[in-house]
């Protein structure tokens, strides 16, 4: 298979520095599990799920503990150990409120699993079948959204990306994963390909990710159904659309989905835990993960189960350092601060970052937009940042709509390069909730107009039906007397009477 002759530009766009060098200097280490798991109910886009266990029950690896209704993906063991508890328990969220969680004390003497059957045969084997193996194993999109694998399953698909650009300073689990499990990587995207029926399938990876380029090509030797592309370096390249419109020149419509456009794109992580689930059996327990950052002593790429407390991971990185001032799962630019060190590892989280007061922006006041246009220029979704920002402090939400809002990919440019520090990008998280209360809103609006016209048809309908009925009683009755027609009671003796003969032939006839 040919590589595509041409990469496109998306809009916008800068070039960061990296920092990569300190989570990639050495292999990947495989993080000893900690005395007790906290694994969050709800850790993927969609339905939290409910659990299948109780307090004081033992469970085994491998073990689906938790069960997903609707959208959602269900939740496994990551290791063998005894459920102490099902309770509210801070996890890395944007509300910074507890949620339920399944708490286990972990049995490190235990080694029984409970795996899936490994399906080795998969290339014969149904594309529903594998689908459901998927969901079987609890995958998610492991480059952040979390979105269930499953569900982006569902439409038949030209090209399918494997994505492995992964543009955020700091954050170097995708490269690790790439020049370690590059075959694993190559097994789950021929995995996904079968199952949407792609006929094209494109790794692609950053262009100064020589290690995991080479690892993969390695992986690929002689193979002619993937091809291996490497992409510029620029910040936010790995989100799908600035990817799809750099491999395809198309772009996702706005509202749309790359599967409009005949395009389906997986983070290389989520490719590799398709093949686990599928070659071995192995539900989604646990992923890579980068410790790093300025603030701890020792950064280093893990290998660690779901549900492992941040405090646990940052003390094999060499714990904290005197000068760390700052907590953020995920990078710089995406990430988001941690209010503290006791929540646990999720299956979104691809990196622990532990910043010192030099790596953090100066924490200078506010001012007003002075209308430089930088934060247009490095919009990578086309948008207008400063007329959002004017639209949602005035509360004009029909503009707010208007300029695209929802389109906005929460990168962090504009703020990133706002000289007057206008924390644009927690403006547009507020906008975006008021946007979807309002929609919500006007859902149930409608539904109630609905129902309240449904029933006012109805009754309207049961009146005349109503309505109908005594005309034909009265049509049916002997004609009354001029004298009848204005007595009442005699009219309502005439109609008893017509009953009761009605009555009698009715009788006569059944003798």
């Amino acid at each position: 298979m040919n590589a595509p002759q041409r990469l496109f530009a998306f809009p916008g766009g800068l070039r960061l520095p990296e920092h990569k060098d300190a989570a990639t200097r050495a292999p990947s280490r495989a993080c000893p599990l900690p005395p007790r798991l906290v694994l969050p109910l709800s850790q993927h886009a969609g339905q939290a799920a409910r659990p299948e266990v109780a307090p004081g029950e033992r469970v085994v690896r491998g073990q689906r503990i938790a069960r997903a209704e609707g959208l959602g993906a269900h939740l496994h063991a990551p290791a063998a150990g005894v459920v102490v508890a099902i309770e509210d328990h801070p996890v890395p969220h944007a509300s910074g409120l507890p949620a339920p969680c399944i708490v286990i004390d972990v049995d490190p003497a235990a080694g029984e699993a409970a795996l899936l059957p490994a399906l080795p045969d998969w290339p014969a084997i149904e594309p529903a079948a594998l689908r459901a193996r998927i969901e079987d194993a609890g995958i998610v999109g492991l480059g952040g959204a979390a979105f269930p694998t499953a569900g982006k399953l569902g439409r038949p698909i030209d090209l399918l990306v494997l994505n492995g650009a992964e543009c955020e300073p700091w954050i170097a689990c995708d490269e690790m994963l790439l020049r370690e499990r590059a075959p694993a990587v190559r097994d789950g995207g021929r995995i996904l390909a079968r199952i949407v029926g792609a006929s094209r399938i494109v790794l692609a990876i950053e262009d100064r990710m020589h290690g995991a380029l080479a690892a993969a090509r390695e992986a690929l030797a002689g193979a002619d159904d993937i091809a291996v592309v490497a992409v510029p370096t620029i910040y936010p390249e790995g989100g799908e659309r600035q990817l799809i419109r750099v491999l395809t020149g198309a772009e996702v419509p706005s509202g749309g989905l790359p599967a409009d456009l005949g395009v389906l794109c997986h983070n290389v992580g989520t490719a590799a835990a398709v093949a686990d689930a599928v070659l071995r059996g192995l539900p989604l327990v646990e992923r890579y993960v980068s410790v790093t950052g300025a603030g701890v002593a020792d950064p280093v790429t893990l290998r660690a189960a779901i549900g492992t407390p941040i405090e646990w991971l940052v003390a094999q990185a060499g714990g904290y350092r005197a000068d760390a001032e700052r907590l953020v799962m995920g990078g710089p630019m995406m990430g988001r601060a941690l209010p503290t060190d006791a929540v646990p590892l999720v299956k979104a989280a691809n990196c622990v970052l532990v910043l010192t007061a030099a790596e953090l922006r100066d924490d200078a006041p506010e001012l007003p937009c002075i209308r430089c246009g930088e934060c247009v220029r490095v919009c990578p979704a086309r948008l207008l940042p400063q007329q959002l920002h004017w639209h949602l402090r005035a509360g004009d939400f029909d503009e707010v709509e208007a300029h695209a809002l929802r389109d906005c990919i929460e990168c962090g440019l504009c703020a990133h390069v706002c000289p007057s520090h206008i924390p644009l990008v927690e403006w547009y998280r507020w906008g975006k909730t008021e946007l979807r209360v309002r929609a919500e809103d006007r859902r149930r609006s409608d539904l109630a107009r609905e129902r309240f016209e449904a029933r006012k048809a109805r009754l309207e309908r049961e009146d005349a039906e109503r309505a109908a009925r005594l005309a034909a009683r009265r049509a049916s009755a002997p004609a009354a007397t001029a004298g009848d027609a204005d007595d009442p009671v005699a009219a309502a003796l005439a109609r008893a009477e017509a009953k009761k003969r009605g009555a009698a032939t009715e009788d006569a006839d059944g003798a």
